[in-house]
Order: structure tokens, then sequence, then C-alpha cells
């Protein structure tokens, strides 16, 4: 309830009712501030207008009045700028830390915006919101999705600062980590990102012209050459090839030399896998690309389009996996090349990613823009979500697009959150009344979660009036 007061007040989804302090005074919103998400007052540097005198200052909404108390606000000097408090059941006079008494108003969530809420939490149909989105005009659609596109590449831009703080500011390390969790494709990316990060790649860079023990490095550190972790069959079959054999003692012999210590096997899934999938087959790949020396930073940088992205980043697998998918089966001859729609996937998921946060962190605007530009030159990728919102007239027509609608099948219809989603924000308005009385005439049209104020706080500037 509290979530959602705090969603009607800052969207100014108010009552037709003229707004009335509970000791009777007329009360107009002229802006309800800038939304808070971290400690202190919910709204900062709000402006409201209470029996015609304007103040400026934070504003705290509760369930409850009550609550300005259970949460100790009233030994918080924090709190001594709120010059309005809001709640939906009004049953204590709330006073600041210095003493003063402070205007409540009794707010209630109005009733459409509380049944089409628990409406989109309550329907099992993919989109909730499919009756909200069917009707909007296209301009809408595209602003959310221009906004979701823009969320997701910064998301993806910190996870990559991270991994520069994690290889101690190696943004070459950075890159291949985030290229081998790409190699996973989805069900292993998490395994290769774990094996990634315990690479010794200063040590692995000295044997980068030996493909043989680049793989055998690769394998060992990954526990794909532990026996002792395979099934029975497996085993058997492993300990019965050369190929095998050979890869676990150049391992043994390495891991020895620099003290390396490999990850369990058990962290990679095989299981109702295509054999193309494999972790072996991927490693290889992998590995032949790296010893290529074909895909380093300054290779993908360089890179002015799509086509040229392909061509540094087409790779195949070693000899003996031309003729095997698993250790000691052997198989029709094939080079295993990446397809160019595996390839496209590493184009969005590692390329894209690590040119926009070079760009951010050159502050070069025209690498961030080149980033977009593989995004829009790449086709729309293809899965049971997209194809849903296809259906309900968001339909995608790049990779950029798909980009925006995975951001928000993850970050938003997951969660549940469909009060920070500009969709679930329509979803809410359905069947409003016209404006309220409380609402100032400049402001008769309902702002959406993009384009009201930021939801990073500034400063509270004092109370009182302006």
């Amino acid at each position: 309830m509290e979530k959602l007061l705090h969603y009607i007040w800052k969207h100014r989804i108010l009552p037709l009712a003229e707004l009335q302090t509970t000791d009777g005074r007329s009360v107009e919103v002229i802006d309800p501030g800038l939304h808070n998400m971290h400690a202190g007052p919910d709204f900062f540097n709000a402006k409201v207008r209470i029996d015609g005198v304007m103040w400026v200052g934070n504003v705290e909404i509760h369930e409850r009045s009550a609550d300005w108390f259970l949460h100790g606000h009233d030994t918080d000097a924090a709190y001594n700028n709120v010059v309005l408090h809001v709640a939906a059941v009004v049953d204590a006079d709330v006073v600041t830390e210095r003493g003063d008494h402070l205007p409540q108003v009794q707010l209630e969530v109005p009733q459409h915006v509380l049944a089409n809420y628990r409406r989109l939490l309550a329907f099992d149909r993919y989109p909730p919101c499919r009756d909200a989105v069917l009707p909007l005009d296209s301009i809408k659609k595209r602003t959310w999705l221009s906004a979701l596109l823009a969320e997701r590449l910064n998301d993806k831009t910190e996870a990559i600062r991270r991994r520069v703080a994690l290889f101690e500011g190696s943004w070459e390390a950075a890159f291949f980590a985030t290229m081998a969790r790409s190699f996973g494709f989805g069900v292993n990316s998490e395994a290769f990102g774990q094996w990634a990060e315990r690479l010794p790649l200063m040590q692995i860079a000295h044997h980068r012209d030996d493909p043989f023990q680049v793989e055998a490095m690769f394998m060992g550190m990954a526990g794909l050459l532990d026996e002792t972790q395979m099934t029975p069959q497996t085993r058997e079959a492993a300990e019965g090839d050369a190929y095998f054999l050979s890869l676990k003692r150049e391992f043994g012999y390495l891991s020895r030399k620099f003290g390396l210590e490999p990850m369990s096997r058990q962290a990679w899934r095989f299981l109702r896998l295509r054999p193309q999938n494999f972790p072996y087959i991927r490693m290889s790949q992998l590995a032949q690309l790296y010893c290529s020396r074909r895909a380093a930073l300054a290779d993908i940088t360089a890179c002015e389009n799509v086509k040229k992205l392909h061509a540094v980043l087409q790779t195949g697998v070693g000899e003996y996996w031309r003729t095997h998918y698993t250790f000691g089966k052997e198989s029709r001859a094939n080079d295993k090349r990446l397809s160019a729609s595996s390839i496209n996937l590493l184009i969005i998921n590692a390329a894209v990613p690590l040119l926009h946060a070079w760009g951010c962190y050159r502050d070069d605007e025209r690498l961030v823009q080149r980033a977009l530009d593989w995004l829009e030159e790449l086709p729309a990728e293809d899965n049971t979500y997209i194809r849903l919102w296809k259906e309900c007239g968001v339909e995608a027509s790049n990779a950029a697009d798909t980009q925006a609608l995975i951001q928000l099948q993850h970050r938003y219809c997951e969660r549940k959150d469909c009060l920070r989603c500009r969709f679930g924000y329509y979803s809410l308005k359905r069947g409003s009344p016209s404006q309220s009385p409380s609402q100032s005439p400049s402001q008769s049209n309902s702002e959406s979660p993009s384009q009201s104020n930021s939801e990073s706080p500034s400063q509270p500037s004092p109370s009182g009036r302006a």
C-alpha cells in the first residue's frame, strides 16, 4: 500500500475531491518533488500550496501516521525539513525532532488504480498489461523501448566496469571474461564467467602461439580434464583417448609450474544440450580465437560495422574436435565454425557492451554511438517473449529493440515491478477520472515514469515558505 501511495503521489493520480489537511486547510500539489530511493524523506524539494501559502521542502508518506514514530522519524534531524506528511490512515499527530507539528493529508489509493494493480499482479497471461499496451500509439512504445535499451546498456557497462576493477584495471582481461561469458550462450554463461575469472591470463599469454597448450590450460582450469568427476561411461571413453591423455599431461605440467587450481567440472551443463554447444566445443572455439590474436580490445573497437565484426569473431575448433564432440567418441568431420546467428549473439552480448563501456570510459561519444549502430544493424532476436510482445503491437525490428524487450522482461515483468514500468503506468491509469482540483492547471496531464522527475535524490531544501 505504501508503494502505491508513493506512486500516486509521484504521478499525481489524485482524487477528484479537493485535498485538505486533517485540520481543514486546502492543499494544492504544485510539484510532488524528487522521489528518493535511499535513506531520508520519500520526496525531496516538493512544492505544495497549503491554505494559499507556498511551501517548499520534503514530503514523507506512510500507510499509517503512527509509522512516523515506528520508523524513528521523530528523533531523526533528517526529517526536520518535511513540510507535509501523507498517509492512507491518519491515526496520530506527527512531530519532528525539533518539535514541529506537521500538517497531514489523508490520501487513499484511488479504487481504479488499486483494482488495476491487483489485476496486473494476478493476471496469468504474459504480458499482463497487454490490454493497455495494444491501443498505445507507436511514439509511446518507441520512447519506452529507447529508455529500456539505454538502461540495459548502462547495466552491462557497469558489469564490465566491475570486471575491470576485478582484473586490477585490465580492460583486455575484462573483455576476455565478457567474451567468455557469451560463449556460454545462456546455459553455461555463469560457468564460463567463473572460469574466466580464475584463468591466469598473464601466464597463458606466454603460450599463445601454441593452441594445444592454450587448450590444455583452458580445459584443465575448467575441470574438464578431471576424470574423477566424470561419469563412469565418460571416464572410460576419456581414459582410452590419446588426445585427452596428452591434454591432461600438459595441464598437469603447467598447473604445477604456475600453481593453478581448477574449478569443479560440476559447474558445467551437458544435459539436453545440442552437441554443438558442449563446453568442449565452445572452449576449443574460444581457444582458437584467442590464439588467432584477432579479437583483442583494439580489434573490436576498430571495426566500423557488423560485417567487419563477423570477420574478426569467426572461429572454428582445433583439429581433434573436427571429428569429436566429446573425448573418445569419434563423429563425422565438421569444422564446427560459429554460425552467423552465434556471432550475432557474441556481438550483442560482448562486443556491443565492451564498445559502449570503453566509449563511456574514454568519454568518446563516437564509440558509444557506434555500439548503438551495431545493434540497429543486427537482425531482431527471436524468443517466446519477443513474439508475445509482437502480439501486443510492440514489434522488434532489430537487435536494439529485442535488447530493450529483454530488459523489460528481466528487470520489470519477472519482478512484477509494474510501478516502475511505463507500460505498467498506462495500465494503472486505465479508467482514471478527469483532472483533480488538487493539481495546478499546468499539471493536468499526469506524467509517466519516463517523464517524471529523476529517481536520484537531491539535497533537501530548507522547509518554509517559497
